[in-house]
């Protein structure tokens, strides 16, 4: 991963699960967690945003935006969205800007089996677009836990 503490948070536009433009300058003035995740309706990503979904509120008075980012499509998310009454926006990075960009889209490999995906991966971006913290060890449990740590926020 090429991005850093302190670097400016690369700029995007893309479209969230309801087909609608989203940009991180949408968020200016704003803490925006951006995290992103391998694939819709598996466990392990279930898990990351049903605790993002539990503790949403919080986050959410504090003045912090929840984006989550897969290659899934809009539909997808959708599907996941309404299966685990997710609050916050998914982005569908179907071209993979945004995996680029940010350098999350990197090989992997599974039960020996090597193969392109997403590294879970969350990025603090503060409200003058700069990034506070990146996240490589998803504590997919506990994430606002680590979230709110990170930003001394509790």
């Amino acid at each position: 991963m090429t991005l850093k503490q302190g670097d400016k948070a690369p700029a995007f536009t893309t479209t969230d699960q309801d087909g609608n433009k989203v940009s991180l300058k949408d968020f200016k003035d704003k803490k925006v967690v951006l995290y992103f995740y391998p694939k819709d309706s598996t466990p392990t990503c279930t898990i990351e945003a049903c605790n993002l979904r539990d503790n949403y509120t919080g986050l959410l008075q504090k003045g912090i935006v929840v984006l989550g980012v897969s290659v899934d499509s809009a539909s997808s998310h959708i599907k996941f969205q309404q299966k685990h009454s997710l609050p916050f926006t998914l982005l569908a990075d179907e071209d993979h800007a945004l995996v680029e960009a940010y350098g999350v889209w990197a090989q992997k490999k599974m039960m020996g089996r090597n193969y392109m995906g997403i590294l879970r991966t969350t990025f603090l971006i503060n409200e003058k677009g700069k990034i506070d913290h990146i996240i490589e060890k998803v504590d997919s449990k506990n994430h606002t836990a680590q979230i709110e740590t990170l930003w001394n926020i509790k």
